[in-house]
């Protein structure tokens, strides 16, 4: 028998390399898909700014994008404004 097997220097360059942790977020990679709606649009890229931060960061991201989808969604109901030469009297 050798002394060799019982060196623990011996067995920890035996076992495999452990993979490092992400240094920071990483991008979840999810396809945002153009609606053709230039304000809804620019409200989903906005969420590609979570991709960046930490989770607790997400929470701020989701709720400014929901309150511009709300507001563009409002909007598609309000009745339209006339315009300067129309008079409807």
């Amino acid at each position: 028998m050798t002394d060799e097997a019982a060196d623990p220097r011996a067995e920890a360059s035996a076992e495999p390399a452990r993979s490092a942790e992400p240094a920071g977020p990483v991008a979840l990679g999810v396809v945002r898909t153009p609606t053709g709606h230039a304000g809804v649009d620019a409200h989903l890229a906005r969420l590609a700014d979570a991709d960046h931060l930490a989770a607790d960061g997400h929470v701020e991201v989701y709720e400014d994008v929901h309150r511009g989808l709300r507001e563009a969604l409002t909007a598609l109901d309000a009745p339209p404004v006339p315009g300067p030469h129309e008079n409807r009297s």
